[in-house]
């Protein structure tokens, strides 16, 4: 193969900076605004809150922060306040996104709940319906349900919150991976941070937009709102000296950090565009290969295409085995596998990801329990009786699904080669 590495290394996602970030950065430095408090902060709250169509936004250090205390938010106010030494969850049930960041499901943790997985549907990749239903047919008493939508396509929310609705669950919403991607519910087009009555966003450094680090939490209630603004920044009391009632957390965001998302937030649309041509010119190139890009429904989400991706089609998946650590590949013509592909998209100097590994999969939740749309996802095989294959769609994407590079820096002849090099991948 004719193609030499790439001379400058091929993100993934990699921040995009512009100019202004620097401007706002400066002005927090110059005006000695340089703690949690400050304009930064004020401005990016405000136009966060009206850009995603709600009433309350807060400012928070980071996406997992956002999703903690929207999780300790929502187990007290289903079960009431817990002890300083427990969590708002004890003992209590909570059903989660499989296919997704542990950073979406271990504040159920940190809240001492326990998480149940449920898997994935092949419409969106995202959580199915059908197997959230039948959880709250085993788990009937379970009143909280977290969704991820995955690689910035919006899950299938009118089906979920319906289904939440019918059970009196509520639900904690992590669009962290989809800022500006859209999903049409009840007739009515809204941006996903506003599907919940929990809504989380991010702003790490590989996001849309980005302050290097930083998340939101985002609400139409103001006593949430002023509960979480109370809870990150230590949660302390109205009174002349350092009181405090409640477990608290260093969880605001600085207003440094404000300045680069402020800086950022202009250019969204600008990002938005430049990912969905980046997923179009790999739709396009890739279309004579066994293979599918991560899907969509057109006709009720505008997903925000943070990450492209390609799932290959089984007949045309050479072998391939993994353990917890490494994989291992056997090339086969007119074949290939995620592990052939990333390894050599990495000798060219790009970088890819396998999909997320899920939840249910990984070692320190392997004992939790995992719901099919079919019931239990666990113990299904049986050495005297042929029980056919089990359903499980997000260990079947994990295995044949990659992330490609989709930084919005790489120019269309860059993608071009790369789209060369994972054609050549099935030779």
């Amino acid at each position: 193969m004719n193609i030499k590495p790439f001379e400058k290394k091929l993100w993934l996602s990699s921040p995009t900076m512009h100019g202004e970030e620097a401007q706002y950065m400066m002005e927090a430095y110059e005006t000695n605004w340089m703690s949690t408090v400050g304009k930064n902060i004020d401005v990016i709250e405000e136009e966060m809150a009206s850009y995603i169509g709600m009433k309350y936004a807060v400012a928070l250090s980071c996406g997992t922060a956002s999703l903690h205390l929207a999780t300790k938010l929502a187990g007290e106010k289903l079960y009431g306040m817990a002890r300083p030494n427990q969590g708002t969850l004890q003992g209590k049930h909570v059903f989660a996104s499989d296919v997704t960041f542990d950073a979406s499901v271990n504040p159920v943790a940190y809240e001492d709940g326990e998480a149940v997985f449920i898997d994935t549907e092949y419409d969106s990749w995202n959580m199915s319906p059908e197997a959230l239903e039948k959880a709250f047919e085993i788990y009937p008493d379970t009143k909280l349900v977290l969704v991820a939508h995955l690689y910035g396509t919006p899950a299938k929310m009118q089906e979920i919150r319906e289904i939440c609705a019918k059970h009196g669950a509520l639900i904690i919403e992590d669009a962290a991976e989809s800022l500006g991607a859209k999903y049409l519910l009840n007739g009515k087009w809204q941006e996903t941070g506003s599907l919940g009555d929990y809504n989380c966003i991010s702003f790490n450094g590989n996001k849309i937009i980005t302050g290097s680090t930083g998340g939101m939490f985002l609400t139409d209630s103001k006593e949430d709102a002023e509960k979480v603004r109370k809870w990150s920044t230590q949660s302390r009391e109205d009174a002349p000296w350092y009181q405090h009632e409640e477990i608290g957390y260093n969880y605001r965001m600085s207003n440094v950090i404000a300045g680069v998302v402020r800086g950022q937030i202009p250019h969204l649309k600008e990002h938005l565009d430049q990912k969905k041509a980046i997923y179009e010119r790999y739709k396009e190139g890739l279309k004579d290969l066994p293979v599918k890009m991560n899907p969509y429904d057109p006709e009720r989400t505008i997903p925000n295409f943070w990450l492209s991706c390609l799932l290959i089609d089984e007949d045309a998946m050479c072998r391939q085995v993994r353990d917890d650590h490494k994989a291992l590949y056997v090339h086969e013509p007119g074949k290939s596998c995620p592990t052939e592909i990333l390894e050599t998209l990495a000798k060219y100097n790009a970088e890819g990801r396998p999909i997320w590994k899920p939840m249910h999969a990984q070692p320190i939740y392997v004992n939790h329990a995992f719901i099919t749309a079919e019931g239990n996802g666990r113990g299904l095989s049986n050495a005297y009786i042929d029980t056919g294959k089990s359903v499980d769609v997000g260990t079947d994407l994990f295995n044949r699904g990659l992330c490609l590079p989709s930084d919005n820096k790489m120019t269309p002849e860059e993608q071009d080669i790369v789209i060369e090099i994972i054609k050549n991948c099935f030779i």
